[in-house]
């Protein structure tokens, strides 16, 4: 198989996790293109990792370590998700305010 093949396709798996991520305003679509956009990542790594012929299969190596990655983002990411959804009411992320300064008593920030 070409190298382009695999290239092309995570291109495009990469520009509409890109797209998710700049252009949603959900927070679990914004999950959904960062895991996109990982997932692009392995298909690169485990493509130039068969296109080298590389005999310790590191790119192999790497692609389960960006896995490992993925599902730890996304456990993260989603316990987060739960927890402003549960204090706002929606899961918005420009609705979102940003967090006011706290003075202490001598009028310095914290």
């Amino acid at each position: 198989m070409p190298l382009m093949l695999p290239l092309t396709v995570s291109c495009g798996l990469f520009g509409l996790g890109l797209y998710a991520v700049l252009a949603r305003r959900h927070a679990v679509m914004v999950l959904l293109g960062v895991e996109l956009m990982l997932n692009a990542v392995s298909l690169n790594l485990v493509a130039f990792d068969t296109w080298w012929a590389d005999t310790l299969h590191t790119g192999q190596s790497l692609t389960l370590f960006v896995i490992a990655l993925a599902a730890a983002e996304i456990g993260l990411g989603l316990a987060i998700v739960l927890a402003l959804f549960r204090t706002v009411g929606n899961a918005d992320v420009d609705a979102q305010e940003a967090p006011t300064t706290l003075l202490a008593e001598g009028g310095d920030e914290l």
